[in-house]
């Protein structure tokens, strides 16, 4: 495994800058994207005609899933009106938030267990609380799957999309039949398929990935979901020092950007990457890695969700 930071190149398109999984971490996020220029200091949008993607994953385990939620939504608005674009895709925590929030009203008892298994996973009853109507409906609008200068971006480092459809049309429409869906066994079959991890680190993790982008399209992929570090110590690799680093690994076709924001105090960045040219000129992964200022702190969570495990 190794991470390819280049130089930018000014002649290259509108900037692709990607963030991974957030989890509530709303003021990590801020200080994110002030430091990488795409807003300011009140979180507006000042990135003019860049590409802004976020790849799932927006609450539970932090502490203000629905702050993040909400700033999402707002830049979506704003990045338009300047030329730009902010595209949020579909995380499997996304799901099991919807879920909880969907059932509680007809099944109070949590007789289908989704509450349960929304909050061992670090649901955030506040989050709940505070869910409006129209964070419901901008929830189950979110795609699984999109392209971009090259790259195929999605949540999960997993081949379940395959399951899903043959091109991202198909999957991001199946994906928003099943969150209309009132059938709880559509939901727990989604839910629990979503949760596959670690499958393009493997030994046939390559051919894996490349099955992936093969049906889908796309020289590389990017995604969160696995923090770097589980996917590093699982790969038998030693931690780097200092704060979580993208990873590109399974012969150089998957560059994963969970940085583990919730987890680690230090952890916490955004991406900015290059164009992937089909032939001829060389490629560009990462033109630019945004961390968080050394000054900034931020309070540690507390309680039982601080140290589960990761669905």
């Amino acid at each position: 495994m190794s991470l390819d930071p280049l130089n930018a190149d000014p002649a290259s398109p509108a900037p692709l800058w990607v963030v991974g999984d957030i989890h509530g971490a709303h003021d990590k996020l801020r200080a994110l994207l002030l430091r990488a220029g795409l807003t300011d200091a009140l979180g507006r949008w000042t990135g003019g005609a860049a590409r802004l993607v976020f790849l799932g994953d927006y609450v539970d385990r932090g502490p203000d899933g629905l702050g993040v939620l909400r700033l999402v939504q707002s830049l979506e608005t704003q990045a338009r009106a300047a030329g730009g674009e902010v595209t949020a895709l579909l995380g499997n925590h996304e799901v099991m938030f919807l879920a909880a929030a969907l059932f509680r009203e007809h099944d109070p008892r949590d007789r289908l267990g989704f509450f349960e298994y929304w909050r061992v996973n670090g649901g955030q009853l506040s989050d709940l609380e505070r869910l409006a109507p129209d964070d419901l409906a901008w929830l189950r609008a979110r795609p699984l799957l999109a392209h971009a200068q090259g790259w195929l971006l999605l949540h999960a480092d997993s081949p379940f999309y395959l399951g899903l459809g043959d091109t991202v049309p198909e999957v991001n429409a199946r994906a928003a039949e099943l969150l209309l869906s009132s059938e709880a066994a559509s939901w727990s079959a989604f839910a629990n398929a979503f949760v596959d991890r670690l499958k393009f680190a493997g030994p046939d993790g390559a051919a894996q990935a490349r099955r992936v982008l093969e049906r889908f399209g796309g020289q590389r992929l990017v995604h969160g979901h696995t923090p770097t570090p589980l996917l590093l110590q699982g790969s038998g690799h030693d931690l780097p020092d200092g704060p979580t680093v993208p990873v590109l690994y399974a012969e150089g076709l998957c560059l994963a950007v969970d940085s583990g924001m919730a987890y680690f105090p230090e952890a916490g960045f955004v991406a900015r990457l290059g164009e992937l040219a089909p032939q001829g000129r060389p490629e560009r992964l990462l033109t630019e890695l945004v961390t968080l200022p050394p000054e900034f702190v931020e309070l540690p969570l507390t309680g039982p969700e601080a140290v589960r495990g990761e669905a």
